[in-house]
């Protein structure tokens, strides 16, 4: 399936749990790209902010991903690393549970489904498995989340890109579109792209 050009920039709203903005800067990298996000939510009363730079290779792949936040649990940090061989480390700790892991996939963004929608070759109907080092807003707690995706028929009279999505770890199971650039337009209960 072939994508157009990443914009420069997008926003998405989000709702449900967490109700604020992300805006994300694209930018072109000797090997892939470099995202920068933003993320300021309040989520059970509490306000929070994330600001991400995550690094992925032409594969689309994460090579690295820096995260910061800032809540009442104070300031926080913290830098997730997948080598060549597929080894990630955490603040430099190698973390064995996450092999095979090929993103990160960030609770405080939309925009981290990007990946593994671009890498997406599957046949329309077949699942892929794409586990991912997901990490936790606003604290940074990071656990293997293992996830699916379905590419589904498209409609001849649109430009969505539509893919069923499932995160059992949290019983999340839903229909995401996404647009001809690979960005989610729609994930019912999480976010609404804006631009």
């Amino acid at each position: 399936m072939a994508f157009v050009p990443l914009p420069h920039t997008a926003a998405w709203r989000h709702v449900g749990a967490q109700d604020g903005f992300e805006s994300v800067v694209f930018r072109e990298a000797a090997s892939g790209y470099v995202i920068d996000g933003h993320t300021a939510a309040v989520e059970d009363g509490e306000p929070w902010a994330v600001h991400y730079t995550l690094d992925v290779d032409d594969e689309w792949c994460t090579q690295q991903c820096f995260v910061r936040s800032w809540s009442a649990l104070g300031a926080l940090e913290t830098l997730v690393t997948r080598d060549p061989a597929g080894h990630w480390r955490v603040d430099g700790v190698l973390v064995p549970e996450l092999e095979g892991c090929l993103d990160v996939d960030l609770e405080a963004s939309a925009c981290t489904n990007l990946l593994p929608v671009r890498r997406a070759r599957a046949a329309v109907g077949k699942p892929t498995d794409a586990p991912a080092a997901y990490v936790h807003a606003p604290g940074l707690e990071i656990e293997r989340l293992e996830q699916t995706y379905v590419r589904l028929a498209r409609n001849d009279d649109d430009d969505v890109v539509r893919f069923e999505y499932r995160a059992p770890r949290f019983g999340y199971d839903d229909e995401l579109e996404f647009g001809a650039d690979g960005l989610v337009v729609e994930y019912p209960g999480i976010a609404t792209r804006l631009v």
